[in-house]
């Protein structure tokens, strides 16, 4: 095999289906090396002796699934990329998949052209644009790699100060500038006002010093950036003024999850902190009409708490037209994060990201 040539994994428990495959997509053996198993556990095995670009598996497989797998693959293998295939596709398994860090999915039965068309879609190095822009904020940047789940190295400098930041498949994975490493390299670069950058796809970072998620760590970067400025500690309306963008920011997270129509911080009154409504969504959802539901929503989560003897009930929800109002309380706050989802979603996988939210904006409030 030449040193370009990248290899591709299939794994399906048919062997009718891997054997069609490997059968058809011979043709394309110059472009890359393809290896069809027929387990969850002999797709592990290959990975771990063979550097694999692209992996193709099945969803339902016995002892390992295909989403335990790809799980697995962005655990141990981050830069090699999953496409799902299954013949039980639904708007759920897409949600799941798609959380997990899948790069696409096929639905079965498919042409093999179609999944042809995927795969050199998967491994082709395409060229982009080259230029220049200017009055970007470093944030900014990095919102674009991650979002795009990009792999590249951002480099960037200002003055005599130099650094780089590096990810892997979207993830924030390892930085360093004059002579710092991992967060507080990043934290570094983040408080610079201005600078220069330069980018180079495709390089991968020589470690692995970050593992927090990128959404908290621009949070205590800016959260630093405001302490920082002269004042930042005292000057409560920079302080508030701090708080709203960081709460908006978190907010905006959760908005863009499928399904969701509304997100809200209240306060123990009642009263709405931050609220996002979905572009477009029905007027039955606007704040102003649900703003009464929700304040005898939160009377009702201290009526159940005194109830049941507890200080603090941490969630509850309730049908609301045809969506799910869920109210969770943000650890060791009086505030609560209020999302109303449309309940012909996957509502378990919105549960678990707002629950992630709420970690953050614990930390802020």
């Amino acid at each position: 095999m030449s040193e370009e040539l990248k290899r591709v994994l299939v794994v399906d428990d048919e062997d009718d289906l891997t054997w069609s495959i490997s059968k058809h997509l011979a043709k394309d053996k110059d472009k890359y090396e393809l290896i069809c198993v027929n387990s969850g556990k002999k797709a592990l095995d290959v990975l771990s002796q063979l550097p694999v670009e692209l992996v193709i598996s099945d969803i339902r497989m016995p002892e390992i699934s295909g989403l335990d797998l790809l799980v697995k693959i962005k655990d141990y293998y981050p830069s090699t990329k999953v496409i799902i295939m299954t013949a039980y596709g639904s708007s759920e398994v897409h949600e799941e998949a798609n959380a997990r860090g899948c790069l696409k999915y096929i639905e079965k039965p498919f042409e093999i052209s179609e999944l042809r068309q995927l795969i050199l879609e998967a491994i082709e190095q395409k060229k982009g644009f080259i230029g220049t822009i200017s009055d970007f904020h470093l944030s900014d940047l990095i919102q674009m790699n991650c979002l795009g789940r990009m792999t590249s190295c951002l480099y960037v400098n200002r003055d005599d100060n130099k650094g780089a930041i590096y990810f892997s498949e979207g993830n924030l994975v390892h930085a360093h500038c004059n002579g710092l490493e991992g967060e507080e390299a990043f934290y570094e670069m983040l408080s610079w006002e201005g600078g220069n950058f330069s980018t180079k796809r495709g390089e991968s970072a020589p470690k692995e010093t970050i593992i927090k998620g990128w959404q908290s760590l621009l949070l205590e970067g800016m959260r630093r950036v405001d302490e920082s400025k002269p004042g930042g500690k005292s000057d409560l309306a920079s302080q508030q003024a701090s708080l709203q963008k960081k709460i908006n920011y978190i907010l905006n997270e959760i908005i863009s999850l499928n399904g969701v129509q509304v997100v809200s911080v209240f306060d123990p009154e009642g009263l709405p902190v931050a609220s996002k409504i979905r572009k477009g969504a029905d007027e039955i959802y606007k704040i102003s009409e649900i703003t009464l539901v929700i304040s005898n929503f939160i009377r009702q989560v201290d009526q159940v708490g005194q109830e049941l003897g507890v200080k603090k009930t941490r969630e509850i929800t309730i049908e609301f037209e045809d969506a799910i109002l869920s109210l969770l309380q943000i650890f060791d706050k009086k505030e609560f994060l209020i999302y109303l989802a449309k309940n012909d979603k996957n509502l378990g996988v919105i549960r678990l990201q707002a629950k992630k939210y709420i970690r953050e904006l614990s930390k802020i409030l």
